[in-house]
């Protein structure tokens, strides 16, 4: 169908519109030579979800444009990785016959990695019995003699039935060193993993020849805390969402990198405690002492929303600031704030999300 297919050879003319773009955004500031970082034109994603769609004995998976809401059949996603390509028409056919698998199915989720790793999320309008579980497992036996590296999980109301894992592990090439991160079903995760390489490769570039320790908010599963300590004495950081603190403290031992502390704790509430306006006892079972730290620069990788002015105020107060952000019009607004004191050294656009109007951009402040 048209709304899957992606045009390779359209791709450097969008990208090109996006640099024009995000330059023109940031045209009040000033900005150095923007740095471009490109993602590959097809097979990019690791993630991919789709609606499945009965008719008779068929069974397909579809998905809905955004304008018309109208369905249309997808038997291949060239955004997708070729993993999850791969597997897609072999898991439908396998799905069709077994009534067990398919009896009120209406949705499929993919999670690969560039690692080989896949984990597929079966949703069901129904409870899952005994039943489920045996054609499951035997399915995921049939496909991983196949040649995959699979496990599946299946969901429905208030039931997660989970065969060996809800997991996968990813390997990412940071120059010539390969980071290893559990990547949990349901948490956030780079949704493009060549382009996220490049990221931590910029971020680590960006931060060469520091000094003292580096603060970050907002840290996931560890994503950039295990690849930039390598330029620090030692990394705060902290993280409200559970799952992505335990991944995090998973990762940090598998990577056998031992100076990074995850604290979890919104980034509000952290900024309270930098500021001794509240007290908080996890800090104390951690025996986390905050000023013991000697932090000059601070790692920020915020939500769509970008930081509160109370976060932004403190942020000030580090003479380098690295910010990720997924939306330019709130680091915009951010750096209203941060651009009274400190100024833009470097810049860079990352293509996540190739063929969409989403821009990830990358900005390194020093105090002025």
């Amino acid at each position: 169908m048209a709304s899957t297919a992606i045009n390779p050879a359209e791709y450097q003319p969008q990208l090109d519109e996006k640099a024009e773009r995000i330059q023109n955004i940031f045209a009040d500031f000033e900005t150095p030579e923007l740095e471009v970082f490109a993602s590959p034109a097809e097979h990019y994603r690791m993630r991919a979800e789709f609606r499945v769609w009965h008719e008779g004995e068929d069974l397909f998976y579809i998905m809905f444009n955004q304008e018309t809401r109208e369905k249309y059949r997808v038997d291949q996603f060239p955004a997708a990785s070729r993993l999850i390509n791969d597997l897609m028409p072999l898991l439908v056919d396998a799905l069709k016959p077994v009534k067990a698998l398919r009896h009120k199915l209406f949705q499929v989720d993919f999670l690969s990695t560039l690692s080989g790793e896949i984990l597929v999320s079966m949703l069901y309008h129904r409870q899952l019995d005994d039943q489920w579980e045996t054609e499951a497992k035997a399915l995921k036996q049939r496909l991983n003699d196949e040649g995959f590296n699979l496990n599946f999980i299946g969901r429905a109301r208030k039931q997660k039935v989970v065969l060996d894992q809800d997991f996968v592990i990813e390997k990412l090439k940071v120059n010539e060193r390969t980071l290893t991160y559990k990547q949990v079903e349901n948490s956030f995760t780079q949704p493009n993993g060549e382009v996220a390489q490049k990221m931590l490769e910029w971020a680590v570039d960006c931060t060469q020849d520091s000094e003292g320790d580096l603060l970050e908010l907002y840290c996931g599963n560890g994503n950039f805390s295990l690849a930039l300590a390598q330029n620090f004495e030692r990394v705060l950081a902290t993280e409200l969402a559970k799952p992505s603190v335990d991944s995090a403290q998973y990762n940090i031992a598998v990577n056998n990198i031992d100076n990074v502390q995850i604290i979890r704790m919104s980034a509000e509430d952290f900024t309270d405690a930098m500021e001794g306006k509240r007290e908080f006892r996890r800090l104390k079972d951690q025996d986390i002492d905050l000023q013991s730290y000697n932090c000059n620069t601070i790692f920020v990788d915020p939500p769509r929303s970008g930081m509160d002015e109370g976060t932004c105020r403190m942020v000030q107060g580090y003479d380098r600031i690295m910010y990720i952000s997924c939306n330019p019009d709130t680091l915009k607004d951010n750096l209203n704030i941060l651009s009274e004191t400190h100024r833009i050294t470097r810049f860079a656009l990352f293509d996540q999300f190739p063929y969409t109007h989403h821009m990830e951009a990358g900005v390194l402040l020093e105090r002025k």
